[in-house]
């Protein structure tokens, strides 16, 4: 069983950064896949980001590809998501996932996170 907890969110201006954190408990955390996904008011859920278990492999979105960085800290038991270049359009809550599953399956994710408010002023 793994548990995640995700922190870190804000209110931030349009251009700034954030970092969100994603802390897990369990003991295999550092074997699964984890995701950053959000959803705006009215939207549905998007993908915005994967990391695999070693760190090696990521993958982004195409609205977020060079403003957002996916990374890891197995000894941690924590994901990272770096926010740069931030724009009212990022305005969401963004959920922590985990996954056995490798980081191109399509599989749904297991583990949820509760989520953090993001929010980007213009």
């Amino acid at each position: 069983q793994v548990q995640v907890v995700e922190s870190g969110g804000g209110l931030v201006q349009a251009g700034g950064s954030l970092r969100l954190s994603c802390a897990a408990s369990g003991r295999t955390f550092s074997f699964y896949t984890v995701a950053w996904l959000r959803q705006a008011p009215g939207k549905g859920r998007e993908f915005v980001a994967a990391v695999s278990w070693s760190g090696a492999t990521t993958r982004y979105a195409d609205s977020v590809k060079g403003r957002f960085t996916i990374s890891r800290e197995n000894d941690k038991n924590t994901v990272y998501l770096q926010m740069n270049n931030l724009k009212p359009e990022d305005t969401a809550v963004y959920y922590c996932a985990a996954r056995s599953k490798g980081v191109d399956s399509t599989s749904p994710y297991d583990y949820w996170g509760q989520g953090t408010q993001v929010t980007v002023s213009s």
